[in-house]
């Protein structure tokens, strides 16, 4: 009776799981579906003519002494599409001004200002953006907001422009490659940027929701007039995901937005290691601030059943349940599904292996056992999805932002 018991309760649990794991892994397979449709990877281009004096580009900056120069050097390899670049630094206290100000005597598209003091109800980057778009020219068609840590292609403006106006886009925003360097930041990195390839359409793909619109900060084009038209980022003051949240006020205006693959253009060194991957990015994936209350639990829910299950199920059948009837049983089609979500998990990191530089990354083999660390990236979702920042980047925000 007590092994009766024992199996009875094992179906029950099984057939539970089985009702919170299908529905989850039937959206993710839909949106699986659609990659071979997405657009190509953004390729470098040469400059056209047209496009003299296009664009104006805007980099907020708060302490990157450490890491600008890469995007300096790049920036000054851009050709005669970009009108001017402007850092807009918020009383860096390690010379960051001072390296910009060295690379404006060799090109003088450069300029630094220092923006305005920050207001009440102001997150730091987007007031920083903001004060870049008030104070840069009226005459550029285009804005490209680009954050400190990037290194761009000398071909990326032309081709982003050419893709943007090519294609209809409003704005557009790109994924960048990766830059790995420690063996933990390879190990855990691809897992959290796992929980944003699941909860949302390819890049390439063009969402017609705007509440699923993805985009990406590091590397932002929109129109001059669309920004203007909107009040610039005063709509995403007190977000977060400043990029998200205003991409997503755009498409809602009924503007085209666009989230392209730009790993051939643009390189990013983010965090340095596994530990403040998990600190400083882990606590802004959850993206909450540019989604409502529903779709957060509903994105919740997505990421637990299939991608912070699957593993915990299939050790747990290994190590506590290795005998199992062949039979179509609520606990042999639980492992089997968990089974079939582990292949596509596995499957997704051919896929999204072209995202990262591993090139001079220590101990880059662990980038293929990523998969398991997909608990603990889905965890960290959770944690961050109830807790609102109360310190980023050096400053501190009180509770009611």
């Amino acid at each position: 009776m007590t092994n009766d018991n024992a199996l009875i309760a094992e179906s029950a649990i099984s057939l539970l799981l089985l009702v919170i794991q299908v529905p989850a892994t039937a959206i993710l397979f839909s949106r699986l579906l659609k990659g071979p449709r997405r657009h190509p990877p953004i390729e470098p281009q040469q400059p056209t003519p047209e496009l003299l004096g296009r664009v104006s580009i805007v980099v907020p900056t708060l302490n990157e002494a450490l890491r600008i120069s890469p995007l300096l050097a790049g920036l000054s390899q851009q050709s005669y599409e970009v009108r001017e670049i402007m850092v807009v630094d918020s009383k860096s206290s390690d010379g960051t001004p001072d390296l910009v100000k060295a690379s404006q005597q060799k090109d003088p598209r450069f300029r630094v200002m220092t923006d305005d003091p920050l207001p009440s109800g102001w997150v730091g980057r987007p007031w920083a953006l903001h004060n870049g778009f008030l104070y840069s020219s009226e005459a550029s068609q285009w804005f490209l907001g680009l954050d400190a840590d990037i290194q761009p292609h000398p071909g990326l403006v032309a081709g982003l422009v050419k893709t943007a106006e090519a294609q209809g886009y409003d704005l557009v925003s790109l994924s960048p490659q990766f830059i790995l360097k420690y063996p933990g930041e390879c190990w855990l990195q691809p897992a959290l940027l796992m929980t944003l390839l699941y909860r949302f359409d390819p890049a390439g793909i063009n969402t017609e929701q705007p509440e699923r619109v993805m985009a990406n900060g590091q590397c932002f084009l929109c129109r001059r007039s669309v920004l203007a038209a909107v009040g610039g980022y005063s709509s995403a003051r007190s977000s977060f995901c400043d990029d998200v949240t205003l991409a997503r006020n755009i498409a809602i205006q009924g503007y085209k937005v666009g989230f392209l693959d730009g790993a051939k253009v643009l390189k990013v060194r983010m965090y340095e290691g596994a530990m403040e991957t998990w600190k400083e990015w882990g606590r802004s994936l959850d993206l909450k601030d540019a989604t409502s209350r529903s779709q957060l639990w509903g994105d919740l829910w997505l990421l637990a059943s299939v991608q912070g299950l699957p593993f915990l199920i299939v050790l747990t059948f290994l190590l506590i349940s290795p005998r199992l009837s062949y039979s179509p049983t609520p606990p042999f089609l639980l492992l089997g599904l968990n089974l079939f979500l582990l292949v596509i998990r596995f499957a997704m990191l051919i896929a999204i292996a072209p995202s990262y530089d591993r090139t001079n990354a220590k101990g880059s083999w662990l980038f293929w056992l990523s998969p398991l660390a997909d608990p603990l990236a889905v965890l960290r979702i959770f944690l961050s999805a109830f807790r609102t920042p109360r310190e980023w980047r050096g400053r501190k925000y009180s509770a009611e932002l």
